[in-house]
């Protein structure tokens, strides 16, 4: 997941649909996160202690995937063919690599790899 899906996730900042689709998928699945994910959520600017407090729990209860080699080797390979940035790039490789479905809330950063 990216950290923008998580943050509005936990901040119930989702359509009623889209808050309950992810309701389902979270509690039926361990959610699975990549180093960056979990960085990125961690340094969020924004966040309060209670929201800090609510992150810490959600990567407590996540898998984190940490960046092997396979993650690099297909994150170098994916920059240079879409252009992505190296977050979005690690994130998308991530899934890739560990057969994932990647749950994003960054439509515009992943079009040129959707096509």
């Amino acid at each position: 997941m990216g950290y923008e899906c998580v943050i509005y996730y936990l901040q119930n900042d989702f359509s009623e649909g889209a808050q309950e689709l992810m309701s389902n998928i979270i509690n039926e699945y361990q959610p699975a996160i990549s180093v960056i994910t979990e960085i990125e959520l961690l340094c969020w600017k924004t966040a309060s202690e209670n929201d800090i407090v609510i992150l810490k729990n959600f990567v407590a209860d996540s898998f984190v995937i940490e960046l092997e080699n396979s993650i690099k080797v297909k994150t170098i390979e994916m920059r240079k063919s879409f252009n992505l940035k190296l977050p979005d790039a690690i994130i998308a490789a991530t899934a890739i690599c560990m057969n994932l479905i990647l749950i994003s809330n960054d439509r515009a950063g992943f079009q040129k790899y959707l096509r």
